[in-house]
């Protein structure tokens, strides 16, 4: 198998534009699983069993945030206000397995995103770390 086109790494930082929570401008859900949930429940002080009937609905046999009209519920601005909290599908951002095709990263998220090319280099383990989590 070639060596992908990550192998040397990719410089990588959040800097809060908020624009991957809009999904280049449409809505999609946000997927969280049972640890997800935990952690946003213990975030907000809540068990899990009450954040997820306040926050979250369920569709095809999945959790997901609760759909709104517009970005994210938790979304301030282009700040993330559980960002401490938030669910691995935002943790893992940039590094989802749809954007890592040479295509779709330089179509997708490169012209997009702000933070790439900013910030530390993560290594080609810590891609895949971040892919397999997602």
């Amino acid at each position: 198998m070639p060596p992908k086109w990550w192998s040397n790494g990719i410089r990588f930082e959040c800097q809060g534009s908020g624009k991957c929570c809009v999904s280049r401008g449409t809505t999609g859900y946000v997927y969280l699983t049972l640890v997800d949930r935990q952690r946003l429940a213990k975030f907000f002080g809540l068990s899990t069993r009450e954040f997820t009937r306040r926050y979250c609905a369920k569709t095809h046999g999945q959790f997901h945030l609760v759909d709104t009209e517009g970005p994210c519920q938790f979304l301030e601005g282009t700040r993330c206000s559980v960002y401490d909290g938030r669910p691995t599908q935002c943790r893992t951002w940039p590094f989802w397995p749809e954007n890592m095709s040479p295509k779709a990263w330089n179509r997708d998220v490169a012209g997009f995103c702000p933070g790439v090319g900013k910030g530390r280099l993560w290594t080609a383990l810590e891609i895949q770390g971040e892919l397999d989590r997602g």
